[in-house]
């Protein structure tokens, strides 16, 4: 892992620099009401859970510790097990992503986890880095909208009583749960079969505009790849929330490449994946919105002192780019128009996605 400075120097700098970082919403209770790094440790039959990459996988009784603000310990029962799709299979990954799922107890009640009983574990698949640059494109995409899920980085042990093998900590991110970010927003979780169109008008241009910011083409509205559909009530419009960015060009996994049906390059390539809007118009709420975030987004970086430098400065002119591309009229016409090129590929949707 490519970082200038120690593991233990980074965590206390890091500490630093999330408590600097402002946020468009209030943040929720609990596990996520702080922006620390969290020292977790997951202890149990963890061999076999992490092995266990079933499409039914079964759920293996863990312990999950923690320090709380005080620097008391504290343990909770739980169950823990592998889930979704590309960085569950063992060729792709290292570590499979994780749900954790805590067992109601007043010991739960009391802790950190009481209002999220359920998380998932986002684990390193290529080297933590991809984590860590993963748990910022989280961070860029609450900057845009409270419609967004919270993700909080931690320092993570694994404790293998079986063979008795304490691993070296590592960079994980626990992820808030959907029912959970869905009633902080006041709205409900909803699955339909619809088109990007019958979605939220608003809602769906920031999430599109943002995910060809980070140059993510790994999401479909219509197999729900990487997105999650909210409302205000059963009938109401629904809301695209967006998740899963380790596909994108902003974290640039070694693991990543654009579906074959888009015919791009590479991951680092935008390619804007919006349905055809004529009206160009109909972008301009969007627009203002990342021009006035512009200085957050890019504080976002610099200040982050544990990202190396060379990423850094990648991340910068890719956001250059961004910029300069939809302050320029006729240069926002051709990437925000592609969908509309019967003969492109922007408006193609890739068949036999899998939710992750």
């Amino acid at each position: 892992m490519k970082i200038i400075i120690s593991h233990t120097l980074t965590c206390l700098f890091l500490n630093l620099f999330i408590v600097s970082i402002s946020f468009s919403q209030q943040p929720s209770a609990g596990i996520f009401g702080s922006k620390n790094i969290l020292n977790l440790t997951l202890n149990g039959n963890l061999r076999d859970m992490m092995n266990d990459r079933a499409d039914e996988p079964k759920a293996y009784p863990i312990f999950v510790s923690y320090k709380n603000a005080d620097s008391v310990s504290n343990q909770l029962r739980a169950e823990g097990k592998t889930r979704g799709h590309f960085r569950k299979l063992k060729e792709n990954c290292y570590y499979p992503p994780l749900l954790i799922r805590f067992l109601k107890n007043d010991t739960l009640q009391k802790s950190i986890f009481s209002e999220h009983e359920k998380c998932k574990l986002v684990m390193p698949c290529k080297g933590d880095e991809y984590v860590v640059r993963e748990w910022l494109v989280y961070q860029l995409y609450n900057l845009v909208t409270p419609l967004s899920f919270e993700a909080r980085l931690v320092n993570l042990s694994l404790n293998d009583t079986k063979s008795k093998k304490l691993a070296a900590p590592f960079y994980a991110i626990l992820l808030e749960d959907e029912k959970k970010m869905s009633k902080r927003n006041k709205l409900i979780s909803v699955e339909r079969k619809i088109k990007p169109e019958q979605t939220d008008t608003e809602t769906f241009l920031k999430m599109a505009v943002f995910e060809y910011l980070i140059g993510n083409t790994d999401w479909s509205v219509q197999y729900l790849q990487n997105i999650k559909l909210v409302a205000a009530d059963s009938n109401a419009v629904a809301l695209t929330v967006p998740y899963d960015f380790d596909h994108s060009g902003m974290v640039n996994a070694p693991y990543a490449f654009p579906a074959e049906e888009l015919k791009m390059s590479s991951v680092r390539e935008r390619r804007y994946r919006g349905y055809c809007i004529t009206d160009l118009k109909k972008f301009d709420q969007t627009i203002t919105l990342f021009n006035n975030l512009k200085t957050d987004i890019y504080h976002l970086y610099t200040n982050c002192p544990f990202i190396d430098e060379k990423y850094k400065q990648s991340t910068l002119k890719y956001f250059d780019a961004f910029y300069a591309m939809i302050n320029t009229p006729a240069k926002l016409a051709k990437e925000f128009g592609y969908p509309c090129d019967k003969n492109g590929t922007g408006n193609v949707v890739i068949k036999g996605l899998k939710v992750d």
